[in-house]
């Protein structure tokens, strides 16, 4: 299968900046996105979609991508963000910010899937880009190593869901994790799992016990009796008047 390259880039002006995102589908965690620009004279060879990619290849490339002087941008929307205005809106915004940070302002945008953000800078959707465009490969590999790292600070704060090799995804380890030790505030509630759970966690659990055979099966109602406040309203009335 060919590697991505530069071809679908060559009618654009330079600095291009290839821009995708990692972590949309996860229960858990911030969306991360990355935009790179690339030298055409100068980068490492090997580049490919982070998802064709093992981890130590991603990180080896992540890495070169750095000491080869890549213009590196990242851009992250957190869990409250994802939650307020939707995973949608979120990636947009991550990938927003990514570009923001690189520090300069690319001529072109290649964005990664269907839709690129609502920003005022020429840019072009390509769906499956982080296959094709090699400036969106790379993006895809910064964001894929980036969250994947945050990932595993993240399951040392919070043990037992498996997020170091899972990264947040709905696997079983993960699910078991969350009927062990419940939601943690790094879970995405706007997800229906998360969500359905911790509807489930509110349901009051009623205990039923077994009633004794010579107890009587009518329920003894225990009989408060609620204090009564009267209230009272102050009246001032005016002076008679004089006869």
């Amino acid at each position: 299968m060919p590697r991505p390259c530069f071809k679908l880039e060559l009618p654009y002006p330079q600095p291009i900046a290839g821009v995708d995102e990692a972590g949309c589908a996860p229960l858990a965690g911030p969306v991360v996105a990355a935009a790179v620009i690339l030298d055409r004279e100068r980068f490492p060879r090997g580049i490919d979609d982070s998802k064709n990619l093992d981890l130590k290849e991603r990180e080896t490339l992540y890495k070169r991508l750095h000491d080869y002087g890549a213009v590196i941008g990242v851009g992250i929307a957190t869990v409250e963000e994802i939650d307020t205005i939707n995973i949608y809106w979120a990636r947009m915004l991550a990938m927003t910010r990514a570009v923001e940070a690189l520090g300069i302002e690319p001529a072109w945008v290649l964005v990664d899937g269907n839709a690129c953000p609502r920003w005022q800078r020429p840019s072009k959707a390509i769906v499956g880009g982080d296959a094709r465009c090699r400036s969106i490969a790379a993006a895809s590999i910064i964001a894929k190593v980036t969250r994947d790292r945050m990932m595993a600070d993240y399951a040392r704060e919070h043990p037992g869901y498996g997020w170091e090799t899972n990264r947040g995804y709905a696997t079983p380890a993960h699910y078991r994790g969350l009927e062990a030790q419940g939601v943690t505030p790094l879970h995405r509630r706007s997800f229906a799992p998360v969500r359905e759970m911790l509807a489930r966690s509110a349901q009051p659990q009623l205990a039923l016990g077994e009633i004794a055979q010579a107890e009587s099966c009518v329920p003894h109602l225990q009989v408060m009796e609620s204090p009564v406040t009267l209230q009272t309203q102050d009246m001032v009335l005016p002076p008679a008047a004089a006869a």
